[in-house]
């Protein structure tokens, strides 16, 4: 993956989990992962834009340790595939969310403690449809 720049926008993390466990997420508390796909919308619209995905990248991979986020807890144990991103300066994080949400099961409360959103990480066994409701959320939003 390209490093990404400092430009503010939302992201669109596309993680395979290789196998079901439970994980213990912050403050959310202990929770069970099926095997399969999820997809992790967040914003990085604030100071150091967009190079929040290359963080995410590194604790992934183990560079980096610190827990900040509730994807923190979970990308130890999941693989990266691929992002969408959308550059932008427009809040429109909960929105792609939601928009996924309407065709994928949310994990309830992951990533959405300053929100009312059902949730901003979501699951499918299936990699092309869960690659098909991130790329859509991410165009209708720009709509």
């Amino acid at each position: 993956m390209q490093p990404q720049g400092n430009e503010p926008g939302i992201y669109t993390l596309i993680l395979s989990l290789p196998r079901a466990g439970r994980i213990k997420v912050g403050s959310l508390g202990v929770i069970g992962f099926a095997e399969g796909f999820y997809s992790y919308t967040g914003s990085a619209r604030g100071q150091g834009g967009l190079k929040r995905v290359d963080r995410h990248i590194q604790v992934l991979e183990g560079i980096k340790t610190t827990r900040r986020w509730h994807i923190d807890y979970l990308l130890p144990h999941a693989g990266f595939l691929e992002v969408f991103i959308t550059k932008t300066t427009l809040d429109l994080e909960c929105r792609i969310a939601d928009e996924i949400g309407k065709r994928l099961v949310p994990v309830p409360g992951f990533g959405c403690t300053d929100c009312r959103c059902k949730g901003h990480l979501h699951y499918s066994l299936d990699l092309g449809e869960i690659r098909e409701a991130a790329a859509l959320a991410h165009y209708a939003a720009t709509m």
